[in-house]
């Protein structure tokens, strides 16, 4: 079983991103042969400075090796490192019709909040399903805001596959109804997009400053507290044990407890749980050789098998 994931490099992670996104990609190093790329391509479609592109790769290749990535089970590289999905998706683009982008939800919504609607943009859902199909992928593990790209890429693969012969794999979509929602510092979804974020790697007086700012109710020290219904209790338990968890929750109901008691519990248990992966992220920012020499090999192992997908289809549809 082949399992495909890739991420847009956007920045440093925040504790959203690890929970929502790259803790269920590194587990899934264990269930199969795992491809992990830096979606650079995608990335293009917001214009990003070029240093900037750049800069945020190697910080995204570093966070999630330090974090846990094994480049002996996944296969870790640069979307750029192989440009035959640049020509599958040129091949596939002319297997697809205006109006199926058209109903992409993804690219109503960027549009509506701004983004100018450049053909990147536009046709983001034939890239994505260039990267899943030159790896003849088998389980693809998305959020619920790309499992409509997923059935694109369904809908692109057997439109192929009926047209030129049996090339592609059908990919299934994989969605963990088990993944937190990670609430951000004002009760939203944390998202750089609100501000309302929490970093995994910055220093621990900013991250100490930011856990306090977390909006709570009104109660006082005294009052009883409903632990079900506060952000900073939706935080603590995704890095607390249990026993510390019940711990907290009984301290709420019983009073005498206060919010900063618990904010403070809140960034000990942070730090604790970071504390190993920033360590190693230290180690591996001052071995960049490392990181990139990890990129390569996992983009060898790429450009292996795109390769092999590629020449069945350049035969298939004449090109050969």
């Amino acid at each position: 079983m082949r399992v495909l994931s890739g991420v847009q490099p956007s920045g440093t992670p925040h504790i959203g991103n690890y929970f929502g996104m790259m803790k269920p990609a590194l587990e899934l190093q264990q269930q199969g042969e795992a491809f992990l790329f830096i979606a650079d391509y995608h990335a293009l479609t917001t214009s990003p400075e070029p240093s900037a592109l750049r800069e945020r790769t190697i910080e995204l290749a570093v966070d999630f090796l330090a974090c846990g990535l094994n480049p002996d089970k996944t296969v870790f590289f640069r979307q750029s490192d192989v440009p035959q999905v640049t020509e599958l998706t040129w091949i596939l683009n002319n297997i697809t019709t205006v109006g199926l982008l058209e109903r992409a939800h993804s690219y109503k919504d960027k549009v509506a909040k701004g983004f100018i609607p450049n053909n990147g943009l536009f046709s983001y859902p034939v890239l994505m399903a260039s990267d899943i199909l030159i790896y003849q992928s088998n389980i693809v593990p998305v959020g619920r805001d790309q499992k409509q790209h997923l059935e694109i890429t369904r809908d692109l693969a057997v439109r192929f596959n009926n047209t030129y012969g049996d090339i592609f794999t059908i990919p299934e979509g994989f969605i963990q109804e088990s993944v937190a929602v990670v609430p951000g510092t004002d009760g939203q979804k944390m998202s750089k997009s609100y501000n309302n974020i929490i970093p995994i790697f910055d220093k621990e007086k900013a991250i100490r400053k930011t856990i306090m700012n977390v909006v709570t109710d009104c109660k006082g020290l005294e009052d009883p507290k409903d632990p079900d219904s506060c952000n900073v209790v939706a935080l603590y338990k995704l890095m607390a044990t249990p026993e510390q968890l019940e711990e907290m929750r009984a301290k709420y109901r019983a009073g005498n407890y206060g919010y900063g008691h618990a904010k403070q519990a809140l960034f000990e248990v942070l730090w604790d749980y970071f504390a190993p992966m920033r360590k190693r992220r230290e180690e591996l920012l001052n071995n960049l050789d490392f990181v990139h020499a990890v990129l390569r090999k996992g983009a060898a192992r790429a450009r292996e098998e795109a390769d092999k997908t590629m020449e069945l289809v350049r035969r298939a549809v004449g090109l050969r």
